[in-house]
């Protein structure tokens, strides 16, 4: 693991993933929103812009964005969603896409997706669809899309019958992370993006995890260590997406706690009850104690993670979810519809310790509800 920044306004940081002909840069540190338009006018001399991005995002950002587009010969236009998952519809989805339809984007243009996870997702795929596929800049502004959605190709809708069950694999061509947009995020919000950079250690970095036991305040508060948390959750991400862009092996691991993680958010019904974060927490937590059970690892390694996770205030027992969640019965149904299901069996990442994840593709179903069962009686 890297040494972090000394202090929080050093130089970007520009980290490449390695995608031969779908290569792009991802460019981190606070202000570099600025450098968004120069950017652009280096990679698509002439190109049009179409920004997508959420109503909360848009008071923030979206006049700074087009500033910085505008003042480098860029015409802009935008459409602007409502915020949280369920934009991540097929309603979103018609909107956005009839919205750069009427902006005439065609082909060499771009659309800029301003925004979280949500928006970052919706807008990907409308651009890997419009016009049998425009190229996109994902410019990421909450914490949880730094370290991951904007990385890594994955765009889509949720259905009512599961996350994520529609969508494409459609990189970007460029990722611009600025910190300092961070700073708009309520607490909650950024406790919320603060799983997935826990998770790059719990998966595949025991050194990781440690530092962030030891420097999590610093994140939060924005000195230097939240530059050289995003940037390592970001070096990990694309090393595993340069080697397996599709998913087809090693990439399943970055889905650490998500099997779990997504058959809560859903029986949540995809609304503020259940960030994806927090409902990414609990999975993890599950995860760990599933291993547990299974005695890959000794309890206090899941309690360990479990501790850290609690300590910066994310939720580690389903019975914290306000209003519950569905019952076993509801949540292996959604377990089911996991797109890591092949032919019906069930696939989990699993831990032999605190950074060694594996895929576990014997698991029975009858197992996890056994599992379930015990975890939604704990208080």
């Amino acid at each position: 693991m890297t040494a972090p920044l000394k202090h929080a306004n050093a130089d970007p940081i520009t980290l490449d993933v390695a995608l031969g002909e779908r290569a792009y840069e991802i460019v981190i540190g606070r202000d570099v929103l600025n450098s968004l338009g120069a950017r652009v006018a280096g990679l698509r001399p002439g190109a049009r812009t179409a920004i997508v991005t959420d109503r909360t995002v848009a008071r923030h950002w979206l006049e700074k964005t087009e500033a910085s587009l505008t003042q480098a010969g860029i015409s802009t236009s935008h459409v602007v969603v409502e915020e949280g998952e369920g934009s991540k519809s097929y309603a979103g989805l018609e909107r956005v896409s009839e919205a750069l339809i009427a902006a005439r984007i065609e082909r060499n243009d771009l659309v800029v997706a301003l925004g979280g996870g949500v928006v970052g997702d919706l807008a990907g795929f409308a651009a890997a669809i419009l016009r049998r596929g425009v190229d996109f800049v994902q410019v990421p502004t909450s914490l949880l899309a730094q370290v991951d959605s904007s990385v890594g190709g994955k765009t889509g809708i949720n259905s009512p019958q599961g996350k994520n069950l529609l969508g494409a694999f459609h990189q970007p061509v460029l990722v611009i992370a600025d910190t300092s947009v961070l700073d708009t995020l309520s607490p909650r919000q950024f406790r919320s993006g603060y799983a997935e950079v826990a998770k790059y250690g719990v998966l595949g970095d025991e050194a990781f995890f440690a530092w962030l036991e030891t420097n999590h305040a610093g994140i939060f508060s924005g000195n230097a260590s939240r530059e050289h948390a995003i940037a390592t959750s970001c070096r990990a991400k694309a090393a595993i997406v340069s080697r397996d862009e599709r998913e087809n092996g090693e990439r399943a691991l970055l889905n650490l706690g998500h099997t779990f993680g997504h058959a809560l958010e859903a029986g949540a019904g995809f609304s503020d009850r259940l960030l994806h974060g927090e409902a990414i927490s609990l999975g993890m937590v599950l995860a760990f104690a599933f291993s547990a059970r299974r005695g890959l690892i000794p309890a206090a390694e899941a309690e360990r993670v479990e501790r850290h996770l609690a300590a910066v205030g994310l939720p580690t027992r389903v019975s914290e979810v306000p209003g519950g969640v569905p019952g076993v019965d509801r949540l292996m149904e959604l377990i089911a519809q996991d797109k890591k299901v092949k032919r019906g069996r069930l696939t989990f990442i699993l831990v032999r310790g605190i950074g060694a994840s594996f895929i576990a593709g014997d698991v029975e179903a009858a197992e996890v509800r056994t599992f379930l069962v015990e975890k939604l009686a704990e208080r």
